[in-house]
C-alpha cells in the first residue's frame, strides 16, 4: 500500500500524468507540484501531449484491429525473424572463419544491413516537435524562456544541456525574427526549441535533439494543419514545424541546415 506521507518520486508523477494515482496522493502529488515549478511545467507539458495523442487516436479506438497488427500474427512475424537472424548470424560465423577476407566481407554486409532504430527515433523527434509546437506557439506571455535579447546567453544554455554545441539560425532573410528558444524533456534527454516569428505574427520553431545514428535525409510528416521536416545531421535530430505548406517548410529546412552544417554540404534530399 503507497504511503500518502511518502515523498513524491518519478513513479508518482507518470502515474500522475497517466490517472493511476488514489485521490489522496493525487492531493500530494499536486501540493508538490506548485512548489516546484520547474517540475509543475514539465508535467503540464506531459499532460498536454497525452490529451493531443488521445484526440488524435480518438477515431480508431473503436476501429477493428488489422490482421497484421493481431497478436498471433505479430508473435509469428517474431519467430521468423528469429530464425532469419540466427542463419544470417550461422553465416557470418561462417565467413569469419574462412578467412581475413571472409571475414571483412561478413562485416561489411553486417554494417550495411538496415534497421529501423534510427527512423523510429527521427520519427519520434518529428512528433515530439509538433507536440511542443503546438503547445508553446500560441502563448503570448511566455511563449519562450529565454528571449532573443539573451541569445548568446540561450545558445549556450541549451548547447550545454544538450551536450552539443548548437546555433539559433538566422531565418531574417525568410522573414522570419528569432523569439528566443526553451528547454524540453525529450524522455531521459533534454531538447531544444527556438520559436521564429514573422511580420504577420506566422510563428514555426526548430527543434533540436541528440539521435545516434548517421545522417539522414529530409523527411516529412504532417498532422492536423502542422507540417515538419527533420533530419539528422552530425549526431542531432532537427526538425522544423510550421503551420506552412511543403515547399515553403522545405527552403526554410534547408536554410537551416545549410547554417548548421560546418562544411556547407549539399542539402540532403528528401524521401
Amino acid at each position: 500500500m503507497t504511503d500518502d506521507n511518502a515523498p513524491v518520486g518519478e513513479d508518482d508523477l507518470l502515474a500522475f500524468v497517466d490517472g493511476y494515482l488514489t485521490e489522496a496522493r493525487r492531493l500530494v502529488v499536486i501540493r508538490y507540484l506548485e512548489a516546484n515549478p520547474a517540475v509543475k511545467a514539465r508535467i503540464n507539458t506531459d499532460l498536454a501531449v497525452r490529451d493531443w495523442l488521445r484526440q488524435r487516436l480518438a477515431p480508431i479506438d473503436d476501429a477493428t484491429i488489422p490482421d497484421r497488427l493481431r497478436v498471433e500474427t505479430i508473435l509469428a512475424r517474431r519467430q521468423e525473424t528469429r530464425r532469419r537472424r540466427i542463419t544470417a548470424a550461422a553465416a557470418s560465423v561462417a565467413l569469419l572463419l574462412a578467412g581475413g577476407a571472409g571475414g571483412w566481407m561478413a562485416n561489411d554486409l553486417l554494417r550495411a544491413h538496415p534497421t529501423q532504430r534510427q527512423q523510429l527515433a527521427l520519427a519520434a523527434a518529428a512528433s515530439d516537435a509538433i507536440a511542443a509546437h503546438r503547445i508553446f506557439v500560441v502563448e503570448t506571455a511566455h511563449p519562450v524562456e529565454v528571449g532573443a535579447a539573451q541569445q548568446q546567453h540561450l545558445v549556450q544554455w541549451l548547447s550545454r544541456r544538450l551536450k552539443h554545441k548548437l546555433v539559433a539560425p538566422d531565418l531574417s532573410r525568410q522573414g522570419y525574427l528569432l523569439m528566443g528558444g526553451r528547454l524540453l524533456p525529450a524522455g531521459s534527454v533534454a531538447a531544444a526549441q527556438f520559436m521564429y516569428e514573422n511580420g504577420t505574427g506566422t510563428r514555426l520553431t526548430v527543434y533540436v535533439r541528440a539521435v545516434e545514428g548517421g545522417d539522414t535525409q529530409f523527411r516529412f510528416l504532417a498532422a492536423d494543419g502542422l507540417g515538419a521536416f527533420s533530419w539528422v545531421d552530425e549526431g542531432l535530430g532537427f526538425a522544423i514545424v510550421g503551420a506552412l505548406d511543403r515547399e515553403q517548410l522545405l527552403s526554410l529546412a534547408d536554410s537551416v541546415y545549410q547554417q548548421l552544417d560546418p562544411q556547407r554540404r549539399p542539402p540532403p534530399g528528401e524521401s
